[in-house]
């Protein structure tokens, strides 16, 4: 029998689906978890006792993910301009990344630690055109880096999302220019007709 056009749209779908049938399973508030449980079994990011900050966090499953495996002795603190609901072992604040107001808060919640990792998953709100989108975007993970230039001990480790655009190269080669190495992620968990891939860079200099 032939396959119709639409059914290779629903099997992708349906595998998709998998995730989230997954999140609710293993009670991770969505399927983003596996993307950073995926990457962090190839490339050991978060060990127990780790101090980690987690940017655009809500709704928290990279936050649960980070939790458990940094476990008691092991701190998290989180950021989104959206409400989060509490998870235990982890400080959140409710703010926007590009305020300095909210910016300050957070690194007075940090106090004065150093951070073994920073992760980011953040996205803008989507306007639906491409360009404002991808500058959006690059803003938010220049941000991001900023903030793991400012935080992050020697030989800490950032793990970010980031949409390929023009920007791309320039932001890998200020990357480069602070990690000693820097490799791409496309974790299984993300959508394959999602432009998103993952920066990670390993060994803040």
């Amino acid at each position: 029998m032939a396959r119709s056009k639409t059914s290779k749209g629903w099997l992708q779908e349906h595998v998709n689906d998998h995730y989230v049938h997954m999140a609710q399973k293993d009670g991770y508030r969505s399927r983003a978890a596996y993307k950073l449980l995926e990457i962090n079994e190839k490339d050991r990011l978060i060990r127990p006792g780790s101090v980690v900050a987690d940017l655009g966090s809500a709704p928290g499953s990279w936050s649960q993910v980070a939790a458990r495996l940094v476990g008691d002795k092991g701190r998290v603190f989180a950021l989104d301009i959206l409400p989060m609901n509490p998870i235990a072992g982890v400080d959140f604040i409710q703010g926007d990344f590009r305020e300095d107001a909210v910016l300050d808060e957070f690194v007075q919640l940090l106090g004065g630690r150093a951070l073994d990792l920073v992760i980011s998953d953040m996205a803008p709100n989507i306007s639906g055109m491409s360009a404002i989108d991808q500058a959006r975007s690059f803003h938010l993970t220049e941000l991001a880096l900023d903030f793991a230039r400012e935080h992050l001990k020697p030989g800490g480790h950032f793990l970010v999302k980031v949409f390929q655009g023009s920007e791309f190269q320039a932001y890998l080669k200020a990357m480069r220019d602070l990690f000693s190495d820097v490799q791409t992620r496309k974790p299984k968990a993300s959508r394959d007709r999602s432009s998103e891939i993952y920066l990670l860079g390993k060994g803040r200099r």
